[in-house]
């Protein structure tokens, strides 16, 4: 999974110097950090951090459609003079996002899960609520108030963040202070994102379907659990931090209560939303590479592997890695990259810098390679063993598999299981090519026999749960009309 969040640096000048502000929500003067125009020029630097870390969904008609919708709501928000910036990004993940200044992210992966126009709107709403109420530069100043030199993960309000974020950011003794989201500033997000929807006619109710769609995520996640003998996850660092979805939920419908039934109310935009989002990826797509139960299939760069019995697949932007059940041993799989050198001894040496080792010739599928089995020293400065195979692969890419493992102990229990998923790296076949096929988003009328007759022709795993998933019905919901057009997965 990518990050979510981006690091952004200001001066060290300006983290000495406050101001007073005035926060067009509230009306009222503020002590900050970022004053508008500093909001401005830090968020277009980080946005194209954001760029680096995310693919943008080559997709015109949704690009304009979501950046349309996002100008509506953001021209009847309380800073209509900023120049928005809409975005889809290609990621199969359940999420939106913001940075200061105007730009607004969402997923693929979380418009499969929205049911209406309405609904998108809502998730806009809540992210453009973030930027208007300034809680970027907010969180600015009390990072500059606790002492803390760099402002980093600015990013604001991840809705429906699925995902370790706290983790992956790099300054440990901040980590904890940034991942962690003012539920002052969420609830206040989640208000100015009903405000929005009622100012452009929308029923602000769809606030509350946007925060049971979290709810059904995460309920999802621990039946899904349970059922594999698993402990349920108790959420998140990132989750952690937020009101709890309960309370999100109750204050989410007591506000859109709170808004007279208005006549005016535009139709919710159920049947162009579908029309829209139909041919979307659902999960990986073509350019990320798709994983099938054990095997991956990498089309464009004409690869598959396939995992060990009772291993699993992980595909992230930078590497794939065959994981066993323990999670302690691994086999990497990356591109080396091109100034890495042209022989396999060269690409070793740039990648690993070893200090002794050997190189053994081998072929892989009838693919050249060579394994590289020595040492390297760490950042430590402490010896570590490295086990690695560059394989001559496909379209003149160097391919390296890194032999990967908590220690030497588990690196041994695992040889082979490391030596199998090795085994298996090889050039795309024509079944192979045939099973790399992204699925992809599609709508069709409800038949009679309901979730358990389109369940038949689907290719997802937990078909029925999934499509009422993905539907908006799991975990006791209504079922739509016979007739009504539901989305299904191909």
């Amino acid at each position: 999974m990518r990050r979510l969040l981006i690091p952004l640096l200001l001066a060290t000048s300006l983290l000495g110097a406050c101001a007073s502000v005035v926060n067009p929500v509230t009306g009222r003067s503020e002590r900050s950090v970022m004053d508008e125009p500093t909001e401005i020029a830090e968020g277009k630097k980080a946005h194209q951090e954001v760029l680096k870390e995310y693919t943008v969904l080559d997709n015109a008609p949704v690009q304009a459609y979501v950046n349309d919708l996002g100008q509506r709501l953001a021209k009847q928000s309380h800073r209509a003079q900023l120049q928005w910036t809409f975005t889809v990004l290609d990621s199969p993940e359940v999420n939106a996002f913001a940075l200061p200044g105007g730009y607004v992210y969402v997923t693929r992966g979380i418009m499969a899960y929205m049911e209406s126009e309405a609904d998108l709107a809502g998730v806009m709403g809540h992210e453009i609520g973030h930027v208007t109420a300034r809680h970027g530069a907010q969180r600015a100043t009390r990072q500059q108030t606790a002492g803390i030199g760099v402002v980093a993960a600015t990013v604001l309000g991840a809705v429906l963040g699925i995902g370790d974020v706290a983790s992956q950011v790099s300054q440990s003794v901040a980590a904890g202070y940034i991942a962690s989201y003012s539920r002052d500033q969420e609830s206040q997000a989640d208000q100015l994102g009903a405000e929005y929807l009622v100012r452009n006619h929308y029923d602000p109710k769809n606030m509350v379907e946007v925060i049971q769609v979290l709810k059904r995520q995460e309920q999802f996640a621990a039946d899904t659990a349970k059922a594999e003998g698993r402990s349920a996850s108790g959420g998140n660092d990132w989750l952690a931090s937020h009101p709890s979805n309960d309370q999100r939920l109750r204050d989410i419908t007591t506000i859109a209560d709170g808004y007279a039934k208005d006549a005016s109310y535009v139709d919710e935009g159920r049947d162009r939303y579908l029309q829209t989002i139909a041919g979307l990826p659902f999960g990986e797509s073509r350019a990320q590479g798709v994983t099938r139960g054990r095997s991956f299939y990498h089309e464009p760069l004409g690869i598959a592997l396939k995992a060990p019995e009772g291993w699993k697949v992980q595909n992230s932007a930078e590497d794939i890695t065959l994981v066993n059940a323990a999670g302690d041993a691994g086999l990497v799989v990356m591109l080396a990259p091109a100034k890495a050198g042209s022989t396999h001894e060269e690409i070793v040496r740039s990648v690993f810098k070893p200090t002794q080792g050997k190189f053994d010739k081998l072929e892989l599928n009838g693919l050249k390679a060579s394994r590289f089995t020595g040492t390297a020293t760490t950042k430590q400065g402490r010896a570590r063993p490295v086990v690695a195979t560059v394989v001559d692969g496909p379209q003149n890419n160097h391919f390296v598999l890194l032999q990967a493992s908590k220690d030497a102990a588990a690196l041994q229990r695992n040889a082979a299981g490391l030596k199998e998923a090795e085994a298996s790296f090889r050039a795309l076949t024509a079944a192979d090519r045939a099973a790399a096929k992204p699925w992809v988003l599609k709508s069709v009328p409800f038949p009679r026999g309901g979730f358990a007759e389109l369940a038949k022709q689907s290719p997802l795993p937990q078909a029925e749960a999934q499509l009422k998933l993905v539907n908006g019905v799991y975990g006791g919901g209504k079922d739509p009309a016979v007739g009504q057009r539901v989305k299904v997965v191909e």
